[in-house]
């Protein structure tokens, strides 16, 4: 049950409620509220740069998203671009999957040699999907201990199951197929059963045969043919399926409360933001209020982004969201969240306060910065390992900006930020952290994983009708660090487990995810930042169904793995 306190509701909340019950109360502007802040050790004060270098070709990364589907500005074009970090094998290395468009070809499978080199085993892999492919979801549906892949696109969702690194594709028989414009998604346990149910975000109801005409590439230029906006074409209701533990899916979106509302979804993070032990769903919707649903545990859900104050912002605009990112920003064992939108308007950070959200998107400094850029691929992730989360996004314009010195005019520089260790907020980074001296592209996905296993989140990022980047992490001066592989009872990614680890009188909180920045999968095991400690004093992880293991006085800069209790 959500407490609603009107003097804790944004201004936009406040007017509807004095409009409907001509009630009065308190609306102090949350903006200004004092936020706690940790205690920081003065060495952690002067943060270490952060520094990525390019090294795509060098490490056998050689792929392009290809988009072009005719001579006319055909929607799917300017959206598409993702992929995911998949340990296909299970050697401990993450591998990639990258999804095509329309270029030649095909998806592509990039297997880890073991040292972050990438070979193309796509011919070997088996079947992989085809057709017009927009985002990659990954989890274990079968349980048979390994991750297999859900495909969404223009064309029929697509059920790849991994066995032992060959994939067989299972959507015929795993009820899956759907043949609607699909985004991004999430596999997690809504109905807490122990298997992985299945989340889809649709966009807008667009095929070849209704394409709608639409002018004006830019604000001025309304003559020349340019991209839709998704207003131009009706909305849709997202997509939820319960798993009945073999990957076989049933589809439950009116039963689940799903259905009852549509929306342009773009992208999707699932985590138990109201903390009362179950999945909840928040959904990022492109021009329209987005959404928290909260899950009741049993498959069934409550839209409730209008109560917790996070459908829109604090204004009352609903946004064009897209990419979203997770984290436990302040380390109060609440999960935030930020999701990210079109050139001209803001990021939304939203700070859990355990019942509604506050958004602190100016005082944390992402207003001025966000603003310059349209983004997609979303990811608050600590880069350089001093224990607060930095920031990551993949930009690129919907709208041809004309004036671009540059051939192509939909491409924006990406944006890094570090996390302030001082206060709850982000600062620039000298250079951009080396993304300054890179071509801009139009980039989409932003895949975050940990490819090299030295400590240091690396970064794909996919653009379209230009070459895939691999960034890797070249910062000199990173803190200690832990990786957290956690399993389940059949040796898959435990998707929801719970990791507390707790050094001195700080508290770092995550859970076992693979979804979220916008049509990309990321690395599945648990990125902890330390800073300079250099033990770990203790550390539980809590399974979805309560069982719990317990560690103390652990050694920092290595990968664990960690089993669930016998």
């Amino acid at each position: 049950m959500i407490l609603k306190l009107c003097s804790k509701l944004p201004v936009y909340m406040l007017l509807m409620a004095l409009a409907i019950a001509l009630t009065a109360c308190d609306s102090r502007n949350l903006e200004s509220e004092e936020i706690a802040k940790d205690a920081v050790p003065a060495s952690q004060l002067t943060k270490p740069s952060i520094y990525f270098e390019d090294e795509s070709i060098a490490r056998g990364v050689e792929f392009v998203c290809g988009t072009e589907m005719h001579d006319d500005h055909w929607m799917p074009e300017i959206m598409a671009g993702g992929g995911a970090a998949i340990d296909v094998d299970d050697d401990g290395w993450m591998d990639l999957y990258l999804i095509q468009a329309t270029g030649s070809g095909g998806d592509r499978l990039l297997r880890n040699r073991g040292d972050g080199t990438f070979e193309d085993i796509t011919a070997q892999a088996g079947t992989l999907a085809s057709g017009f492919g927009f985002g990659a979801i990954t989890g274990d549906v079968d349980r048979d201990g390994d991750q297999d892949l859900v495909i969404t696109g223009l064309n029929a969702d697509t059920l790849l199951l991994n066995e032992g690194g060959h994939f067989v594709d299972a959507t015929a028989e795993s009820g899956l197929g759907d043949t609607e414009w699909a985004s991004s998604g999430s596999l997690f346990d809504a109905d807490g059963d122990a298997d992985l149910d299945l989340f889809i975000c649709r966009y807008v109801q667009w095929s070849p045969e209704g394409v709608l005409p639409c002018l004006g590439i830019d604000a001025t230029d309304m003559e020349t043919a340019g991209y839709c906006k998704p207003n131009r074409y009706p909305p849709s209701t997202d997509l939820f399926y319960l798993n009945d533990g073999q990957g076989r899916f049933s589809l439950h979106t009116d039963a689940s409360g799903i259905g009852s509302v549509e929306g342009y979804g773009l992208g999707v993070v699932a985590a138990d933001y109201d903390m009362d032990g179950d999945q909840d769903l928040f959904v990022a919707n492109d021009t329209m209020p987005d959404r928290l649903w909260r899950g009741n545990g049993d498959g069934t859900f409550v839209e409730s982004g209008f109560e917790m104050a996070c459908d829109r912002d604090n204004s009352g605009l609903a946004k064009a969201g897209m990419g979203v990112s997770v984290t436990d920003l302040d380390r109060d064992g609440l999960p935030d969240f930020v999701v990210c939108n079109l050139r001209g308007e803001t990021d939304s950070l939203y700070l859990n306060r355990g019942g509604y959200f506050q958004d602190i998107t100016t005082r944390a400094g992402l207003s001025t910065p966000s603003y310059q850029y349209t983004r997609f691929g979303l990811g608050l992730v600590d880069f350089d390992n001093d224990g607060f989360v930095d920031y990551f996004a993949a930009n690129g314009a919907v709208l041809a900006d004309p004036d671009a010195h540059q051939e192509d005019l939909y491409a924006h520089q990406n944006l890094l930020l570090r996390g302030r260790s001082d206060q709850i907020g982000f600062e620039s980074v000298d250079g951009m952290g080396g993304l300054e001296s890179l071509t801009p592209r139009t980039s989409r996905g932003a895949i975050f994983a940990d490819f090299d296993n030295d400590g240091g989140m690396d970064i794909v990022v996919l653009n379209r009708d230009a070459p895939a980047r691999l960034l890797m992490n070249r910062t000199e001066q990173r803190g200690h660090w832990l990786l957290l592989d956690v399993r389940d009872d059949v040796g898959a990614p435990a998707i929801g487990a719970v990791v507390d680890v707790v050094v001195g009188d700080v508290r770092h909180r995550d859970a076992v995810r693979t979804d979220s920045s916008y049509l990309s999968a990321r690395d599945h095991r648990i990125h902890v930042g330390l800073g300079d400690a250099e033990q770990i004093d203790s550390m539980q992880v809590v399974w979805p169904d309560g069982r719990t293991r317990t560690f103390s006085n652990l050694e920092v800069n290595r990968v664990i793995r960690v089993d669930p209790p016998a």
